[in-house]
């Protein structure tokens, strides 16, 4: 009787080892054996993964197993050397701190492959018992991210292990929001030239590190009108000038008085075009915690006002330009893309609104009056909510 013949097989090779199980090896694309990550109890099992393998192949699916054995530490540094030029220089720092002060000293020797949603999520847990704020762990976690959808993206590993994993919740704080009247106090109270910084801030909704960077050039005094394309910024301690955040410049419109006594402080201004309106007595351009020390909180106190921030200036000229001429123009003047943020940041209901909007439902529903919508023509209690106050 002939014995059974051997069949060849068409994908990989199957070898028995002393142990009694079996070894599936298979060739990649580039024709090198590769063997499996595992063995198996049986050849059919064997030939079922080698199956697998080969479909990956053919589908183009397929990743190189020796790709996903580099380290967080090796791809992070290569993920941050080559989206740096895209980045300002301050996210730059905020990026490589995080790196090297979160990431890679839990994560930093594991392999790429290693990782899992599992050891994502007890890395999150360890920084908070490690008492990290719930915002610097969500920072963390973004560049994480970033750093393993990159290696998906280059073929490393098939899936990112940031995924399902439930993060910290932020506080919910709400910005102070000023009346234009409570702002104009503050302004009058501030200390010259300084007034007319926080005074940009409250009346244009500049951010602050856009009022600091502001320079002779960008102020035309005839037209009114303000030209924000700089930022300055604390990057690990040094100053830096960079665009506008999300890069948005923007031409914004401001009243006529604050034109006017910009135009005055020109005047004093020593240097070219390229003159910084704001500066430290010496002449250097200014830090935020140094200048609101000097400046800013004693302007707050001495106006009566407590607990207000420069940045709830900006949150306030948002709110009264969103509730009197719309999102679309708030995010415009606050320099947004997309108006989402806006609403979500800094426009605020205006307290007393809602009792407006129930009387003018009274005249709708009866017909008579103004149609859904309509303005009265009745704005005595935004006390000039867009622009300047008369009085500064």
């Amino acid at each position: 009787m002939a014995g059974k013949r051997k069949t060849r097989r068409s994908f990989g090779r199957i070898r028995k080892l002393p142990s009694g199980r079996f070894q599936a090896r298979y060739p990649g694309p580039d024709g090198v054996l590769r063997p499996a990550d595992r063995t198996f109890a049986t050849t059919t099992h064997a030939d079922r993964w080698l199956a697998k393998k080969r479909i990956e192949i053919e589908d183009g699916r397929w990743i190189d197993p020796v790709e996903g054995q580099k380290t967080v530490r090796e791809w992070s540094a290569r993920w941050l050397a080559a989206v740096s030029p895209q980045l300002k220089h301050r996210t730059q720092a905020s990026y490589r701190s995080l790196i090297n002060s979160q990431i890679n000293p839990a994560l930093g020797d594991r392999e790429l492959s290693s990782l899992r949603p599992i050891t994502v999520t007890e890395w999150v847990a360890q920084m908070r018992t490690n008492g990290l704020s719930p915002s610097r762990i969500r920072q963390a976690y973004r560049v994480l991210s970033q750093v393993m959808a990159s290696a998906v993206e280059n073929d490393l590993i098939p899936q990112t292990p940031c995924r399902g994993v439930r993060l910290p919740r932020m506080p919910q704080t709400e910005p102070h929001i000023l009346t234009p009247l409570e702002a104009s106090r503050l302004v009058r109270k501030a200390a010259k030239p300084h007034d007319l910084l926080i005074a940009l801030l409250a009346f244009a909704g500049l951010r602050v590190g856009e009022g600091f960077a502001l320079r002779r050039k960008d102020i035309d005094v005839p037209g009114c009108t303000v030209l924000v394309d700089e930022n300055l910024a604390e990057a690990n301690g040094a100053l830096v000038f960079d665009t506008p955040k999300s890069h948005q410049n923007r031409l914004l419109r401001v009243a006529p008085t604050l034109a006017k006594r910009l135009g005055k402080h020109l005047e004093t201004l020593p240097g070219g075009d390229d003159a910084l309106l704001f500066t430290t007595p010496g002449g250097k351009p200014l830090r935020y915690n140094q200048w609101r020390k000097a400046y800013f909180d004693p302007a707050v106190s001495a106006a009566g006002l407590t607990d207000v921030t420069p940045h709830d200036l900006r949150a306030s000229h948002g709110t009264w330009v969103a509730d009197r001429y719309g999102v679309m123009t708030a995010a415009h003047r606050l320099g947004h893309s997309n108006a989402s943020v806006t609403t979500r940041h800094y426009a605020r209901p205006v307290p007393g609104r809602d009792d407006q909007v129930a009387q003018a439902a009274d005249s709708w529903l009866s017909g008579h009056e103004h149609e859904p919508g309509a303005r009265s023509g009745h704005d005595d209690d935004d006390d000039g909510a867009a622009g300047v106050p008369a009085r500064l």
